[in-house]
């Protein structure tokens, strides 16, 4: 009887195994990552059009509560309440305009890694002091799965336009 009862259970132990197995094989590979490579194309509309508004706090209801913003020549941006307070002052001086393109995604259970490229244009208001701008580049985004819904925990954009350079800098000789 033992012998029958330890079977048993070594069966729906396996049977287990098997299906958690399976689920995990459906959480990665090319076609979980076109899946998620959906679903960020999503936000990323979303967020390019709130940040054109200033709404920044739905841009936040994308980044993790714990995220990273690694902005261009600047410290990190560390935390939600940073982020939002660095972007709510940025928006007060101009519009931000992001053009997000994913290039790929790679996938893999509850964490989404994202390469693209982007375009940003910066139209300033009468009160800004930083002038009209456009800023190219890529970025690496870390995506994770939190209570079902896909956040934003590193942001890391790398400018591919030269840094401006101040004018005295131009006369320095090689």
């Amino acid at each position: 009887m033992k012998k029958t009862q330890l079977s048993k259970l070594f069966l729906v132990v396996l049977v287990i195994s098997l299906c958690n197995c399976q689920e995990v094989k459906k959480e990665s590979g090319p076609e979980y990552a076109d899946q998620i490579k959906t679903i960020i194309e999503a936000k990323n509309a979303k967020i390019e059009r709130w940040y054109a508004e200033g709404q920044i706090d739905s841009v936040a209801a994308h980044f993790a509560e714990n995220c990273v913003q690694m902005p261009p020549h600047q410290p990190p941006l560390i935390g939600i309440d940073n982020f939002k307070n660095a972007w709510k002052q940025n928006v007060q001086i101009g519009t931000w305009n992001f053009d997000l393109v994913t290039n790929d995604v790679k996938a893999n259970g509850d964490l989404a890694a994202e390469y693209g490229s982007y375009i940003l244009t910066f139209t300033p208001n009468e009160n800004s002091p930083i002038p009209a701008m456009t800023d190219e580049g890529n970025y690496v985004v870390l995506w994770q799965r939190i209570n079902g819904d896909w956040k934003i925990v590193w942001d890391a954009p790398s400018p591919t336009t030269p840094m401006p350079m101040p004018a005295a800098m131009d006369t320095i000789p090689n």
